[in-house]
Formats: C-alpha cells, structure tokens, sequence
C-alpha cells in the first residue's frame, strides 16, 4: 500500500548524494511508490496543539546536482496527512533538535516517526552508550578540571571530545602530561556549556573504526573507518576512508546486547562504532553509512529499513 512519506531533513538542494543516508531512504522509498514530502525543521509548527507544516512535494534521482524536483510549498496537517515521517536533520543536538522532537512526539505513533522521537530525545549518542559500560572503552562525562585529571592520571593517553558533537568536531588526543591541557580546557570551558566525554585513547584506531548499521536491532551491515594519515578522526568528512569489513564474534555479541534495548525504544535505523571491539557511541539522531556499505559490495541497507517501516506499518 502506498504510503505518504515525509522527510524532516536540513537543505536537500546542499546535500552531497553520494554518501547521503537520507537520499538512499527516499530513494528506496519513491522506488517502492511511496509519496514524497520534505521540509526544514524550521518549517515544522504546533498551532492550537495540531501539528502542522509548510511541505513541498519531492521527487529524487541519483543524478548529482540534479538531484531533487520540488514543488510549490503547500501546507499540511501532519496528523492527517501522513503516514510516516524520517527525523533526518544532521545534529547538533541542541534546543532546536529538542524542540522537534517535542512537536514529532505529538503525531507519534499513529504517524510512524523513524526514529521513535522520544527515544531520540532521551538517547544522545554519547550518553546513551555508557548504559552498556561493560561494551565500552573507560569513559568520562565531566567538565570538573580534577575529575579529568584523575581520569588522565589512571589511563594515561585520553581523547576529549564535545558531549553533543558530531562529525568527529572537536575531537583531539591529550597525551600523558601534555602541555595543551590547560589551554584545551580553557577553550573546551567557553566553547561548550555541557560537559564532555573523557575516554581512554585506544591505540589501534589507526586499524579503523568500524561503523555498524542496525536495522530494527539486527546487524546489517559495516564498514570499517581508518583515519587519514596524521589525524586520529575516521569520520568520513574528516579525511577518513572507507573499506569493506565483515564482523567479529565480539562486535556480534555487542549487537546481540543492544538488540533487545533498540526494538524496545523504536530505534529503527542505528548505527553504533566500534573500535578494537570496544563500543564507543550509538547514533541514533540521523545515523550515517548506507551509501557507503552498499558502494562497498555490500547489502542495500535502505531495503531493510523500508521492510521494517512497512511491516510496523501494516
């Protein structure tokens, strides 16, 4: 049955395809012949307690810089109007990404929001994880100057990075006595008002860090993240190359842990990293990476994900 399906996403006209998730969702959506909406999360309203948007009709090709046709904006009832919503604004996470969240959560479940708004509200990526503390490297969440010190006195060489970041932003290894330090904590003190994450460096991140992909908390696809040359950051707008990889025995037993917690809280689409089979965060916000596995032989993620849209659907 064809579904009318919205995108809450930030420009499309700015997107790069090539590596865009959300494009590969409507991509496999308008092939199934689902109805495409988009808009910007600022587009989105409550009026009188109804939820409501200015909406443009879309219509996708895999054509770079022809990538999009819409139409003229309208108005709608989201309610009333459509069937499943993708919450796919790249963070940060900040009051804006709360806000919508908020307003998602009143149309929610009778419209199909992916993922689950409430959840995401109440799992950033960074937080989250350390609810599996035994999956994880040791971690730190703190802005006090002593705690970091303890934390770097015990485990030597650490990575410091914005609790709320995204993208590998911000993130740089202080090693044991390092200069930088103090410098770092002054600037980290006026940049960011939320505490940061502390966690021990872990030395074979230089073999990559892999990116999993869980669809309705089964594994179902990776690829495996190794930085450029100087740099510690695999993220792939850092300068980090992508190549092929398969799953260790540890990284299915980490999936096999959160499956369970991932199906309870109608997180349909995430994707967790692993490095040197340590978990290190669980993006749930507007997880990265189909486009990716698929280029590298692997599966069509947006496939599986678009089976489990319908089927919760149905």
């Amino acid at each position: 049955m064809p579904l009318t399906v919205a995108v809450q996403m930030d420009p499309i006209e700015h997107i790069r395809i090539a590596g865009d998730t959300t494009f590969a969702l409507m991509l496999e959506a308008q092939r199934r012949g689902h109805a495409l909406v988009y808009w910007t999360p600022e587009r989105l309203s409550m009026r009188d307690g109804r939820v409501v948007a200015r909406v443009r009709d879309v219509s996708v090709q895999d054509v770079e810089g022809a990538h999009a046709t819409l139409g003229e904006p309208r108005r709608i009832a989201v309610e009333e109007e459509v069937d499943v919503v993708l919450m796919r604004q790249d963070p940060p996470f900040d009051l804006a990404y709360i806000t919508a969240s908020h307003l998602l959560e009143r149309v929610h479940p009778k419209v199909l929001v992916v993922n689950d708004p409430m959840h995401v509200r109440n799992a950033p990526e960074k937080i989250f994880v350390t609810e599996f503390p035994h999956l994880m490297p040791p971690t730190l969440i703190s802005r006090d100057k002593e705690e970091i010190q303890d934390f770097r006195r015990e485990h030597g060489a650490v990575v410091m990075k914005p609790l709320h970041g995204h993208g590998g932003a911000a993130v740089v290894r202080l090693m044991p006595d390092d200069p930088n330090f103090g410098s770092l904590f002054d600037l980290f003190s006026v940049t960011f008002r939320e505490p940061w994450v502390i966690q021990k460096f872990l030395p074979r991140i230089t073999e990559g860090d892999k990116r999993i992909l869980l669809v309705d908390g089964e594994a179902r696809g990776a690829i495996n993240r190794v930085p450029a040359a100087g740099d510690i950051r695999s993220n792939m707008v850092r300068g980090g190359g992508a190549v092929a990889t398969s799953l260790t025995d540890k990284e299915r037993e980490i999936c096999e842990a959160l499956r369970p917690h991932l199906k309870r809280m109608g997180l349909i689409l995430v994707g967790i990293d692993v490095i040197d089979g340590l978990l290190t965060e669980i993006n749930v916000t507007s997880p990265t990476g189909v486009r990716a596995v698929k280029a590298l032989g692997g599966p069509d993620v947006a496939v599986d994900v678009w089976d489990a849209i319908e089927a919760k659907r149905a």
